[in-house]
């Protein structure tokens, strides 16, 4: 099984995740946040991996600590489950309609972080998660986890739908990008390691 199991403690959150490349899609997440539970839910559901997520952040302060961190703890449980990807097809990417949003996403676990998120939220918020904290969570995703990532809401419209789009898009094309081709014997560079 490539899975991971997580602890990172700040002074501003207190973070136990564990994740499971190879699962089922079941997940028990407590954030503290509902709307973002609701999004790690979706991720590990569309994504079929299982996660669970307990976080104690600074609340009072907002939600911007226990999303962030939340990231890059994620980040870290992908690289870590992943291994060392041989025999993986490194490369995953989606477009993935919801109602009228319509959004690519593609992912390169190449072992060099890079994030680009062409998306514009019409609110401000989606019940008590701040939007601004979308670009903040795949930020810090992608870093930790040394991927490329590369998301672009094509056709906007409600922010509920964006950001489950996203979040299902990522979804599935991590999904793919983990996911083992018999063809791939090794990893799959010319350089020989990733």
């Amino acid at each position: 099984m490539r899975n991971a199991d997580i602890r990172r403690t700040t002074k501003e959150t207190d973070i136990t995740m564990k994740f499971n490349l190879d699962g089922s899609g079941k997940a028990e997440i407590a954030t503290g946040i509902g709307f973002f539970d609701h999004m790690l839910n979706s991720f590990a559901r569309h994504g079929l991996f299982d996660l669970c997520v307990d976080i104690h952040g600074d609340l009072e302060v907002d939600g911007h600590h226990s999303v962030e961190d939340c990231g890059l703890v994620l980040g870290q449980a992908i690289r870590e489950a992943a291994g060392d990807k041989k025999g993986i097809r490194r490369y995953g990417y989606f477009i993935l309609p919801m109602d009228e949003v319509l959004v690519l996403c593609a992912v390169d676990l190449c072992g060099r972080p890079y994030f680009s998120m062409d998306a514009s939220f019409p609110t401000s918020c989606c019940g008590d998660f701040d939007t601004d904290l979308v670009r903040e969570f795949f930020y810090a995703v992608s870093y930790s986890a040394g991927m490329n990532l590369h998301i672009k809401v094509l056709s906007p419209g409600n922010s509920h739908h964006m950001i489950e789009a996203i979040f299902k898009a990522f979804a599935k094309s991590l999904d793919m990008a983990v996911s083992y081709d018999a063809r791939i014997t090794d990893v799959l560079s010319t350089k020989g390691s990733l």
